[in-house]
C-alpha cells in the first residue's frame, strides 16, 4: 500500500493518499518540506475531471488501484492466547474457534502499522471521512487498513454505513444528570437501523470474496434477537448472497421481523430463546456450507472497532472520560475496547476511555460476574425484556468482555425494566428518540452518577445501539400506561377533546399553566 502524501488542489493542504507506501514520504518533517517547497513553484490548482459518465465509483476504484501486494495484513490467533502460541489462520480459512476451542481474534501486523506515525492515520482516516470514493466513504472502510486489510476493494460490499452523528444531550445532561459534557453516539443511524451493519459490513464482504474465490460457501446464517438479522439480510440481498436467519418466535418487535423477510432472507421462526437459536446455529453451520455471522465469528468485531474510532475523530482526536456500551452477546464491549487501544498503540491517543457495560437486570450474567469479583461465570436464564436485543442469559464473548473492562478499570452495572424505559421516555422528552437498549445505557448512567462515580465534569459518551423507530410498541405501551406493573410515570398519553373552541381552550390553559411558561 502507498503511504505517499498527493499534494491537491491547494498548496497550503495535504490528502494522504489511501494506498500508504511505507517507502515514500512518512514524517511530518518531510511532508512540511514538501509543502513549503512547492509552494513557490504550484499556481494552479490541478483540474479534478469527473469520472466517465459510464463508469460506477466502484469500476473506478478498481481501475485506479495499483495492484501492488498489499503492505499491511491480518490473521486470525486464539484469543488472549499466551505469547508463545504459534497457532494461527489465513482471514481466508473457515474458522471460528482455536483448537482448544477458545475463541479467535483478529490480529493486526502491528509492526507494519507502526512504520507510520499517529499523525499519518490520524490525516488518513479524516481526509476520507464524507466522501463517495469507494469504499472509503464508509466510516468502517475509511479504516480498511486497520479493519481488513487485504481484501480487493471491489469485494467489498458496503452501504456506506458508520459516520454517525454525536448528539450533544444537552438538556438531559444539564437537567437530569448535572452535566455540560454528556454525548450520544447514535450507532443506530445506520443502513439497517442498528450499529450492527459495521460489522456485517466485514463479514458479508469476506464472504464475498471467499466466495470469488471458490470456497465452499453457500450462504450465511445467524441466530439473532432482530438487529443482527437485519443487517445480515440487507448485506446479502446487495451482494446476491443467501442468507439464513433463526428468531426466537415472539420475542423481537415485528419492525425488527419485516426487515429479514424484506431482504429476501430465509427466515426460521424457532420456539426458544436467543441461547437456543444459537446452539442450533452453531450445529448447523459446522454441518452444512453457511458462513456463520454470529459475533462468535471475530470478523464482525473489526467492523464494530470503527466506532471507536469515530468517537476519537469526532472529539478531534481527544479522549472521553467514560463510553457506556449495551451489553447482550458482549463482543461490542470488547470491540470498543479494542479500537480505542489500537489508536493508543498506534500512537493516535496516548490513553483509552472508562467503558462501562450496561445490562438489563433480567439478562445480567456479565453484571452478576462483576459483581462477585470476576469469580467462576455462571450463565443465566434470560428473562423477558424490553431491551430485547440484549435479551441473553449466555454471552459468547464473555471472556472478551471481561478481558475488555479489566483493561480499561472498567464497571458494570444494570438496570430494571422500570429504570430503563423511564430513562428512554425521558431522554425522549429531550429531543431524543432511542431504543430500549440505550435506555438500559442511561439508566446506567443515572446511577453511577448518583454514586458519584462518574462526576459532573467528565466526558462521557453514551452508545445508542439502534434506531427508536424499531422499538415504537414498547413507547406505545409506556406512553399507554399498559405495562403491568410499571408506573409509567413519564407517560404523556393523547389528551381527548371535543371538538369545540371552548373546550380546546380549556384544556390549553389548564395545560399552560401546568409547564408555567413565562413569556
Amino acid at each position: 500500500m502507498a503511504a505517499s502524501y498527493l499534494l491537491r488542489s491547494s498548496p497550503f493542504s495535504f490528502t494522504p493518499n489511501p494506498n500508504p507506501n511505507p517507502r515514500s514520504i512518512n514524517n511530518a518533517a518531510t511532508i512540511k518540506a514538501t509543502i513549503s517547497s512547492d509552494k513557490s513553484t504550484e499556481t494552479t490548482p490541478p483540474i479534478k475531471h469527473r469520472r466517465p459518465a459510464d463508469e460506477s465509483i466502484r469500476q473506478e476504484a478498481h481501475r485506479c488501484s495499483s495492484n501492488k501486494p498489499e503492505t499491511f495484513s491480518a490473521k486470525y490467533v486464539p484469543f488472549n492466547a499466551d505469547p508463545t502460541c504459534t497457532e494461527s489462520y489465513s482471514l481466508d480459512e473457515i474458522v471460528y474457534r482455536s483448537r482448544s476451542g477458545g475463541l479467535l481474534d483478529v490480529q493486526h501486523d502491528m509492526e507494519a502499522l507502526k512504520a507510520f506515525d499517529g499523525s499519518y492515520w490520524k490525516s488518513l482516516f479524516d481526509s476520507r471521512v464524507g466522501k463517495t470514493n469507494w469504499p472509503y466513504g464508509s466510516g468502517v472502510w475509511s479504516k480498511k487498513e486497520w479493519v481488513l486489510p487485504e481484501i480487493d476493494s471491489d469485494d467489498i460490499v458496503s452501504a456506506f454505513e458508520g459516520n454517525s452523528n454525536m448528539f450533544w444531550a444537552e438538556r438531559y445532561g444539564k437537567e437530569h444528570l448535572g452535566m455540560n459534557d454528556l454525548w450520544v453516539k447514535h450507532c443506530g443511524i445506520s443502513h439497517t437501523g442498528s450499529f450492527k451493519d459495521l460489522g456485517m459490513t466485514v463479514l458479508v464482504s469476506q464472504v464475498n470474496r471467499l466466495r470469488k474465490m471458490g470456497r465452499p460457501v453457500v450462504g450465511v446464517g445467524c441466530a439473532s434477537t432482530g438487529d443482527t438479522s437485519a443487517a445480515l439480510s440487507a448485506y446479502c440481498a446487495s451482494a446476491g448472497i443467501p442468507s439464513i436467519v433463526f428468531l426466537p418466535a415472539n420475542k423481537i418487535s415485528m419492525a425488527q421481523l419485516v426487515q429479514p423477510i424484506a431482504n429476501g432472507a430465509f427466515v426460521l421462526s424457532l420456539d426458544t430463546d436467543f441461547d437456543g437459536c444459537m446452539q442450533l446455529v452453531r450445529e448447523v453451520t459446522s454441518e452444512l456450507p453457511i458462513y456463520l455471522a454470529n459475533s462468535l465469528n471475530s470478523l464482525r468485531l473489526e467492523g464494530q472497532k470503527t466506532a471507536a474510532i469515530e468517537i476519537l475523530q469526532q472529539f478531534d482526536w481527544e479522549v472521553p472520560d467514560w463510553v457506556i456500551v449495551p451489553g447482550g452477546n458482549l463482543g461490542n464491549i470488547y470491540a470498543f475496547y479494542k479500537g480505542f487501544h489500537m489508536c493508543k498503540e498506534l500512537g493516535l491517543v496516548d490513553r483509552i476511555p472508562r467503558l462501562v457495560c450496561a445490562q438489563a437486570a433480567n439478562a445480567n450474567p456479565l453484571y452478576l460476574h462483576f459483581k462477585s469479583g470476576w469469580s467462576d461465570f455462571s450463565p443465566v436464564k434470560a428473562k423477558t425484556t424490553f431491551a430485547s436485543a440484549i435479551q441473553i442469559g449466555d454471552p459468547v464473548s464473555i471472556d472478551r468482555a471481561v478481558y475488555a473492562l479489566k483493561n480499561s478499570n472498567g464497571i458494570v452495572e444494570e438496570a430494571t425494566e422500570e429504570e430503563l424505559m423511564d430513562a428512554m421516555a425521558q431522554a425522549d422528552a429531550t429531543g431524543m428518540f432511542i431504543c430500549p437498549h440505550t435506555g438500559v445505557a442511561l439508566a446506567a448512567l443515572v446511577k453511577l452518577r448518583n454514586d458519584g462515580v462518574i462526576k459532573p465534569t467528565d466526558r462521557t459518551v453514551v452508545v445508542s445501539t439502534a434506531h427508536g423507530l424499531k422499538f415504537t410498541q414498547s413507547k406505545i405501551d409506556y406512553h399507554s400506561k399498559a405495562i403491568p406493573e410499571m408506573a409509567c410515570s413519564l407517560a404523556n398519553p393523547p389528551v381527548n377533546v371535543k371538538a369545540d373552541f371552548g373546550s380546546v381552550m380549556d384544556v390549553l390553559k389548564k395545560y399552560l399553566l401546568s409547564k408555567d411558561i413565562k413569556q
